[in-house]
């Protein structure tokens, strides 16, 4: 480079420098950390330390009482004929094995307990916070991941939220340690300063407990003040830097949200448009900043007759395959049968790109090879991102990926890092 050039190029470094430390800070990309496909909400009061075995074998009787095999799979589901033959088995595996992915412990909305007096409330959460982190030191493992929801930080119930979560951690570190995975859930965010005030609690329990490692916390947009501010700027973007590093996902609440929009209880649901207003701001905000993204749930549960059933996995399956193509890898579900169209939806979605997307990396790495598309690097992030994603659920093996992209998955996760350095 000519001396000229070289004197501008340091003047260019030093003028962006404090531009380029505060992107490398803001947006520090992925860790590569597996990510679940589901939330499960139990209320507190109906955990227990079975429950993970507990759904896992309701939702195979379910399966196996209302679906005739992989054809009537495909026709309840709108899943391809050729791919349900693969993608039944797969599921009634995953059901046997791990049936939930990540696991919340709801002290929120899923533990209402109208049959208590309010003079009782309190000693009532007390005790069912006790007895919930005993059932879950039994078997901290049961699921990858684990962790509860607690009451929000607005002013009717922060207290309350406030010592349900440091009882848990209390008697929860008491016993064991902290699972891996753990995350605790704050809900009905309004205001970035609530955030604020969430890494202050988590400051607060890193120092008075043994915590292995920093806390980490979701963030459920769940009113519209979290993503429209009062200055109309997108106040999830703030809430994000506001977590500083501590918010590991934003988890989109579709009734909450929905009726906080005026929307009306029959038309309120995921595809709804303020949905779809909400998450896509939501993405826009999260991109780039390693937060991970979460859609909500339907209310739309597989119980009652067979007809009912069959009809609650068709529209199950549908939404979460148009959650999936649109980037939205994780949602929430309420209750035990709507895993099998989870698992059976998630599972077609990335069988069925497989060969694709497989073949375009095995391009992108050896010039020799042709895919028929010109991929650049962040295509081919995406593509092995996609194939990772796959293999950690259980719709793909290690051996397919690894034999169609002629790589390993070692070299697939560097491929989907953010830095494009990676050796063709």
């Amino acid at each position: 480079m000519p001396t000229g050039l070289h004197r501008l190029a340091a003047a260019l470094d030093a003028q962006l420098a404090d531009t380029d430390a505060a992107y490398a800070a803001t947006y520090p990309g992925t860790d590569g950390a597996r990510q679940p496909v589901h939330t499960v909400y139990v209320p507190a009061d109906c955990y227990d330390a079975g429950i993970v075995a507990g759904w896992g074998a309701d939702a195979l009787d379910v399966l196996d009482t209302h679906i005739d095999g992989p054809a009537d799979l495909a026709a309840v589901t709108g899943i391809e004929p050729e791919l349900a033959e693969t993608v039944l088995p797969l599921v009634e595996a995953k059901l046997h094995t791990e049936p939930i992915e990540d696991l919340r412990i709801d002290f929120e909305d899923g533990f209402t307990r109208p049959g208590i007096p309010e003079h009782e409330r309190d000693a009532d959460e007390d005790a069912h916070v006790v007895r919930a982190a005993a059932a879950l030191a039994t078997d901290p493992t049961a699921a990858p991941f684990v962790g509860i929801r607690f009451k929000s930080f607005e002013a009717a119930t922060r207290r309350r939220g406030l010592r349900t979560l440091d009882t848990f951690v209390a008697e929860l570190t008491g016993k064991c340690a902290l699972p891996d995975g753990f995350v605790v859930t704050l809900p009905k965010v309004t205001a970035p300063e609530q955030v604020a005030a969430m890494v202050t609690v988590c400051e607060h329990l890193e120092a008075t407990y043994p915590l292995a490692a920093p806390l980490r916390f979701e963030i459920q947009i769940e009113t519209p003040q979290a993503i429209c501010g009062p200055d109309g700027t997108a106040a999830v973007a703030t809430m994000i830097r506001a977590a500083r590093g501590r918010c590991s996902g934003l988890h989109y609440g579709t009734y909450d949200y929905s009726a906080a929009c005026d929307i009306a209880a029959e038309y309120q649901a995921m595809d709804h448009p303020v949905a779809d207003h909400a998450k896509a701001t939501m993405q826009v905000a999260a991109a780039g900043t390693g937060v991970r993204l979460s859609d909500g749930s339907t209310n739309r549960l597989p119980v009652g007759t067979r007809d009912e059933i069959r009809a609650a996995w068709g529209l199950h399956a549908r939404l979460i395959d148009r959650s999936l193509r649109r980037g939205f890898y994780q949602g929430w579900d309420l209750h035990p049968a709507q895993l099998p169209t989870r698992y059976a939806a998630t599972f077609a979605f990335y069988r069925r790109s497989l060969s694709t997307a497989a073949g375009r990396v095995a391009a992108y790495l050896d010039p020799a090879l042709s895919s028929g598309y010109l991929d650049e690097p962040a295509t081919a992030r995406a593509l092995a991102d996609f194939l990772l994603r796959g293999t950690s659920c259980g719709a793909l093996t290690e051996k397919e990926v690894c034999d169609r992209t002629g790589t390993n998955l070692d070299h697939l996760a560097r491929l989907a890092s953010r830095p494009t350095a990676v050796t063709r």
